[in-house]
């Protein structure tokens, strides 16, 4: 623990959210104390990444560590429809050509712990094994923490800032009773791994894989790892999944016989963990900051898993974040609307996202679409690469609604 009580900002969790914030505000001189409750990174899923996170990584500094690791490189994705028909690949660099295309399938222990040792190293007071009890409140205004470290011992931590990257279980959220859940997503998941499943080859290998159910009921993820690890994973309607249904493990297994081209990839491999299940998916919060605190990564919402865009919205909040809480720290403002400045912007990149999902599940035909719209081709993939938090792609949605406009009409006249 830090021998003074007091920094200029404190971050709860040590998440990408978490760790992104800290590194960025740490990068210009401020003080930073990272509290994280594990002695080590634990399991996490949230394994793709999306091609534009590279200009966070960039910030971070992490571009070189990534090269160097063993994760496997992506630098695409397939889709299957529900009649198992498989497209073109659908590669980055044919969009926007360069190194910012290519990007990785991690794996979370060791891109969490690459995170918060890229943290340490850039003047991040990183203590882990450390409990939060309490948020501190001076009136309206968040001042500090009250912590427990590995021994029982409690402290209280002071600071400007206080950022709550601490996931779904954030005491603020909770405090403050933010937390929307999205009636229209109410998905959960039942994953595992296989050892030894079919992989593509050559550009081909690392590409994640949308793979829809015969029943339209549903969609697997099928994302190749290191280690001739492969992570296969069924997200479907929460009733459908989990309600009179029996166990886990049985529930994947009929959602296979449901995925005939999952079922023939993973036939050469073996089950090398247990099945596990999420219940709990898209939700966000009222509202990104209040006095003297700020929530980002999970503790500041969910998107549903289908375009990989978990860990891009929790980069790119933990940066929005830093950067409004560096220039209130310059100006002496840590006032709601200063630390929350950049909320607009990213719930509104987070909703193209998130309508895109929904028109996925509503069964739209994006080739369709394309078709009908050849303009809008780039502005597509621009979404599903991640580049959302620009205004322009909200004609796209308008030009949704006109086909589908149309296609009702049609529809009624026959």
């Amino acid at each position: 623990m830090n021998s003074t009580n007091h920094s200029d900002v404190i971050v709860i969790g040590g998440g990408p959210g978490g760790t992104t914030a800290s590194t960025l505000i740490a990068q210009r001189g401020f003080s930073v104390t990272l509290l994280e409750r594990e002695l080590t990174p634990q399991y996490r899923v949230g394994e793709s990444l999306i091609p534009e996170t590279y200009w966070t990584f960039k910030r971070l500094k992490m571009l070189d560590i990534l090269k160097s690791s063993h994760f496997v490189k992506k630098h695409g994705v397939q889709f299957v429809n529900s009649s198992g028909q498989l497209s073109a690949p659908f590669y980055f660099h044919e969009h926007k050509p360069g190194e910012c295309s290519q990007t990785w399938q991690i794996r979370r222990i060791e891109f969490d712990s690459m995170m918060i040792q890229n943290a340490r190293e850039q003047g991040v007071a990183v203590n882990q094994g450390i409990r939060v009890l309490d948020i501190l409140f001076n009136g309206d205004r968040a001042v500090g923490v009250l912590v427990k470290d590995a021994d029982g011992n409690r402290k209280e931590l002071f600071a400007d800032v206080i950022v709550d990257a601490s996931g779904q279980s954030s005491m603020i959220i909770n405090k403050f009773k933010l937390r929307e859940p999205d009636p229209s997503l109410n998905k959960g998941a039942i994953w595992t791994y296989y050892e030894g499943a079919f992989r593509d080859e050559g550009k081909n290998e690392g590409a994640t894989i949308v793979l829809s159910l015969k029943n339209s009921n549903g969609w697997f993820w099928y994302i190749p790892l290191h280690d001739d690890i492969v992570s296969v994973g069924v997200v479907a309607d929460f009733d459908y999944l989990f309600k009179g249904r029996q166990d886990h493990e049985t529930t994947f297994h009929e959602e296979l016989q449901n995925c005939p081209v999952v079922k023939k990839r993973i036939a050469t491999g073996k089950q090398v963990a247990t099945m596990r299940a999420t219940k709990d998916f898209t939700y966000r919060t009222k509202q990104a900051a209040g006095n003297g605190w700020v929530l980002v990564g999970d503790a500041l919402g969910f998107l549903d898993p289908l375009y990989s865009s978990g860990i891009l919205l929790a980069l790119k909040s933990g940066e929005l974040a830093a950067d409004a809480i560096i220039d209130g720290l310059n100006r002496n403002d840590t006032s709601e609307k200063q630390l929350g400045i950049w909320a607009k912007e990213y719930f509104e990149g987070m909703d193209r996202m998130r309508r895109l999902v929904v028109e996925f599940y509503n069964g739209f035909n994006f080739g369709d679409f394309v078709r009908r719209f050849p303009h809008h081709k780039g502005n597509i993939t621009d979404l599903l690469i991640g580049d959302l938090f620009k205004a322009d792609l909200d004609q796209v949605f308008l030009d949704i609604d006109q086909m589908k406009s149309e296609e009702k009409s049609t529809a009624n006249k026959h």
